[in-house]
């Protein structure tokens, strides 16, 4: 079923208008330039190959943040799986390089910063690889403290208050929740009938009780950049005792499309889109992957997933320099613990090898992973201000 065409062109407008409000949101919006820009960049032919594994595929600063678990425990995983694919772990690494460099200059922070960044990163992210079970042994930076410290004190009234403007558990239609059409909410309501949907949503009940499942309210959810324009649903349902007593959770329904990272030939990837970033999500982010499930609804492919009040993205709004390096070392760790739980020990070993081979230039990086951020960051600051003139003129 397509978009209705006036909430395709409001979402494309939407769409547009995040985009240009800063070069880091452009970064985070635009990864299918960001892959041809890459595959266009002079080292591209340098980058290593790495090994055979699930990637995140846009590794961006915003895809990164704390997650609970069933038990609520919280821990800092990737957050985003849209994009995943068996692929090249460098793709990753680059991907994060060119965020945070792009934060850093939207911070205002020379370009000594940027370099220093680059050589943490690849420093946490070898640490990552040599011991994954461990955490990292750099300091964890006070930006990450702070949101882990947020998370752990949220509950769902918190979540409410933030996502739906108020305790009660309605979606307040508007800005960002629309109106179901009629087909939608059908759609929906058979849905959280489903027996399996119903399991996974008990599942996730840590209190244990016997309980039922109904659906409370929802709404279509104008959400993301990248993937405005997909189909994507909130949905309040009420766990019932079945006393008169109901308690509440937020459901995040998201149009699950083909990627456009590029996977390595002969990948064996799922054909159903849901299943694949499901499955992705259980090998990079065990905590979040724990709480998805692939559906069909409308003829589409949708992941269903739990939104628990610790899930929280990584917000800069602006890097010291202090802080800009400690988050490079710590966010690559963070992304190494998500590649390397897929890999023996062996495999750890050579591809740790692999990154380090390349560290004799005038950084003490990879020179690959330091041209093909600059040539990278010139390709997008050209392409943001070209951005912002059209959408100017659109206006």
């Amino acid at each position: 079923m397509p978009l209705p065409a006036d909430r395709k062109t409001m979402l494309e407008s939407r769409r547009a208008m995040k985009m240009a409000r800063s070069a880091h949101a452009f970064v985070r919006g635009n990864t299918a330039k960001f892959y041809e820009w890459l595959a266009a960049s002079p080292a591209a032919s340098r980058v290593p190959q790495g090994p055979a594994i699930w990637i995140c595929g846009d590794c961006h600063l915003g895809n990164l943040g704390p997650l609970a678990n069933e038990q609520g425990d919280v821990e800092i995983q990737i957050r985003d799986l849209d994009q995943a694919v068996i692929g090249n772990p460098a793709q990753d690494l680059i991907r994060l390089g060119l965020s945070l460099a792009t934060a850093a200059r939207g911070s205002d922070l020379p370009g000594v910063v940027t370099a220093r960044m680059m050589e943490e990163m690849v420093d946490g992210y070898g640490a990552a690889l040599r011991d994954p079970d461990q955490d990292d042994p750099g300091v964890e930076p006070e930006l990450v403290r702070s949101v882990k410290r947020r998370a752990l004190g949220r509950r769902w009234k918190h979540l409410a208050k933030e996502r739906l403007d108020a305790v009660e558990p309605r979606l307040p239609l508007g800005k960002r929740f629309w109106a179901l059409d009629p087909d939608e909410r059908v759609a929906l309501q058979s849905l959280f009938e489903d027996g399996d949907v119903a399991r996974l949503i008990l599942s996730l009940d840590r209190k244990g009780k016997e309980r039922s499942v109904r659906l409370v309210d929802a709404a279509y959810w104008m959400k993301g950049c990248s993937s405005l324009g997909s189909l994507r649903f909130a949905a309040i349902v009420g766990l019932d005792t079945g006393k008169g007593k109901s308690e509440y959770a937020l459901m995040d329904l998201k149009e699950a499309v083909e990627p456009i990272a590029p996977a390595y030939r002969g990948a064996r990837l799922p054909k159903d889109q849901g299943e694949r970033v499901v499955t992705a999500a259980k090998a990079l982010s065990p905590y979040l992957g724990s709480r998805m499930m692939p559906v069909q609804m409308l003829d589409r492919s949708l992941v269903l997933r739990e939104l628990a009040p610790q899930d929280l993205k990584i917000e800069v709004e602006q890097f010291s320099q202090g802080q800009a390096i400690k988050a490079a070392r710590y966010l690559a760790f963070v992304v190494a613990k998500a590649h390397a739980r897929q890999l023996d020990a062996s495999s750890r070993k050579a591809w740790g090898e692999a990154l380090d081979a390349d560290r004799r230039g005038l950084i003490d990086a990879p020179s690959w992973l330091w041209e093909s951020v600059v040539s990278l960051a010139g390709s997008h600051e050209a392409g943001y201000l070209e951005h912002c003139r059209r959408y100017a003129l659109a206006a």
